[in-house]
């Protein structure tokens, strides 16, 4: 079974938080990678907010490619950030040749542009820059967007943390929200793109559990957007029906819930939004999730959620202090995080609900 934790501060934090939130909960991981998503960057990267920032591991060959891509676009760069490494000896880890992260300019004729526009073709690159790398395995284009850095590999946790020196907190690579993983996707084929959490136009998602409507959400969603592609894991399902329910769709947050654990017939007869409701379940039935799983989002205001499936076969916990919100699959992660919390203002998600954390981190538990 998967773990999975969520960091959400008034501060910039290290990721040596989410590492610390993770390891405590190592017998629920196999050692096989560490992903991590941040949102709101800090550090190096935090008068940069409103360019975006490419995160991408890749051979020489494969910078080469994506560079030349991106500049005959006409993104110029402005930053660029290379992670000092630690290539002990005896590490276990699968590492790339080179860490990628650098932060770019518009094209001048966007750069006063509409957003729609910056983000069609942000998202557009992406899948350029993916499409170009893929065939000979040049590269991994994780995240090109906005205030938001993506870090996958394979390998032990621990060992990825010394890797990327990621153990000793410094101000350099910090953030606001964090998500992480440490477990690749042992359900298929291991690959760094298959590792939660995953990145979609400034939403993040990632799950701790299974969806057996796999193949009907796969089916459905590959007509959906051009973006629903990959599909190495069945986690990554989550977020492209986030995304679609929220970013296309313009739906609220809380109607999310009402997409991949529908409530019952007779249950919907009952409330005031029956028509709504029902009509959810009629239009976007091939997008309801089933199987044991807990799911955490990012939205692209950095807002932050998360929920269960139908019958929560899978735990979650919600621990916070002043100045942090942190969620994670067991009770001992936060208490490693924030040990002097107040422990009975603790909450555990039901099945029928939604906790979203605001940017404030008010923090508010909508019922389905």
């Amino acid at each position: 079974m998967c773990r999975i934790g969520a960091i959400k501060s008034l501060d910039f934090v290290h990721p040596s938080m989410a590492l610390q939130l993770m390891q405590s909960q190592q017998k629920g991981h196999d050692n096989s990678g560490f992903a991590m998503v941040m949102h709101d960057l800090g550090g190096i990267f935090e008068n940069y907010k409103k360019l975006p920032t490419l995160s991408m591991a890749a051979t020489d060959e494969g910078v080469r490619l994506a560079e030349d891509i991106l500049h005959e676009a006409g993104f110029q760069r402005v930053l660029q950030w290379v992670p000092e490494t630690n290539p002990q000896p005896g590490l276990d880890i699968n590492a790339m040749p080179n860490y990628v992260f650098e932060t770019f300019d518009y094209p001048k004729h966007l750069r006063n542009g509409d957003k729609k526009e910056q983000e069609d073709l942000l998202l557009d690159m992406r899948l350029k820059l993916r499409e170009a790398l893929e065939p000979n395995e040049e590269g991994f284009v994780y995240s090109f967007w906005p205030d938001v850095v993506t870090l996958k590999e394979i390998g032990d946790p621990r060992d990825i943390g010394t890797y990327f020196n990621l153990w000793q907190p410094d101000d350099k690579f910090t953030a606001r929200v964090i998500t992480a993983q440490c477990r690749q996707n042992t359900n298929y084929d291991i690959v760094r793109y298959a590792a939660h959490p995953f990145h979609l136009q400034g939403y993040t998602a990632l799950a701790n559990g299974e969806n057996t409507f796999y193949l009907k959400n796969v089916e459905f969603q590959r007509k959906l957007h051009r973006g629903y592609i990959g599909f190495e894991s069945d986690s990554q399902c989550f977020l492209y029906t986030l995304h679609y329910v929220h970013h296309e769709l313009g739906w609220p947050l809380r109607y999310y819930k009402h997409v991949v654990t529908p409530l019952p017939f007779e249950e919907i007869e009952q409330r005031e939004d029956r028509e709504q409701l029902k009509a959810i379940r009629q239009s976007l039935a091939h997008l309801e999730i089933n199987g044991p799983n807990t799911i955490i989002g990012v939205l692209p205001d950095h807002s932050m959620f998360t929920c269960c499936d139908a019958k929560k076969l899978r735990p979650v916990v919600i621990g916070r202090d002043e100045k942090t919100v942190v969620i994670s699959s067991e009770v001992c992660g936060i208490n490693e995080v924030l040990p002097e919390r107040d422990w009975e203002t603790d909450i555990y998600p039901n099945e029928r609900e939604i906790v979203a954390i605001g940017n404030d981190l008010e923090v508010q538990r909508w019922k389905q």
